[in-house]
């Protein structure tokens, strides 16, 4: 094992393609400390980054056992990349099962007097707002709407969206400016009212 340590990333994804193990723990050995201290950076979770730096490295595995490697010598930033987008669909499971759903008849916590602030009808009126919002969310550009999601849907700063996405915070801000005035576009080219 020791003379691979010699052989560059794209070398060794090769030789592991070609059923030589050994190769691949090299890789793993050479990025797991930066891939790692990259997804605890943002989960700041030692369990889900635990789970989600396995996660990362079973996908790498897969898709190079099925030939579908296409690093062209940037491993690192392939496998990265492949963080990054398991961190994202972690944090959209999370929102989804967080979710409480209304047409439970055992939690009737939405049709309680004292805890509403509004009619029925404003309630109703906000639930299409929000349904609309998110589907002209869902119209942007993947890396328009990629912003939007961590800044609102998870509260991260620019900053923390910078670092997500390896951009610039310049580059971030940029991206969330063209998101909402595509949006407002959106909204005033099919006539969808975004406040009450």
């Amino acid at each position: 094992m020791n003379n691979l340590f010699n052989y560059t990333d794209d070398e060794l994804v090769v030789r592991y393609a070609d059923g030589d193990n050994e190769a691949f723990d090299v890789l793993l050995k050479r990025h797991e400390s930066k891939i790692y201290s990259y997804i605890y950076y943002i989960v700041k979770d030692e369990d889900k980054a635990n789970d989600v730096f396995q996660e990362t490295f079973v996908k790498a595995i897969m898709t190079i056992r099925q030939g579908r490697y296409t690093g062209n010598g940037r491993f690192v930033s392939w496998i990265t990349r492949i963080a990054h987008n398991l961190i994202i669909d972690n944090y959209r499971q999370e929102k989804i099962e967080n979710c409480i759903s209304s047409e439970d008849d055992s939690i009737d916590v939405f049709n309680r007097k004292e805890l509403s602030e509004g009619t029925i009808e404003d309630a109703l009126i906000q639930d299409q707002i929000s349904f609309d919002i998110r589907r002209l969310v869902d119209a942007l550009p993947d890396n328009q709407r990629e912003v939007i999601e961590l800044r609102y849907y998870k509260d991260l700063s620019f900053k923390e969206i910078a670092d997500l996405t390896n951009v610039s915070i310049n580059t971030a801000l940029g991206r969330m400016r063209y998101a909402i005035l595509n949006i407002r576009r959106m909204a005033e080219q099919y006539n969808i009212a975004l406040t009450l």
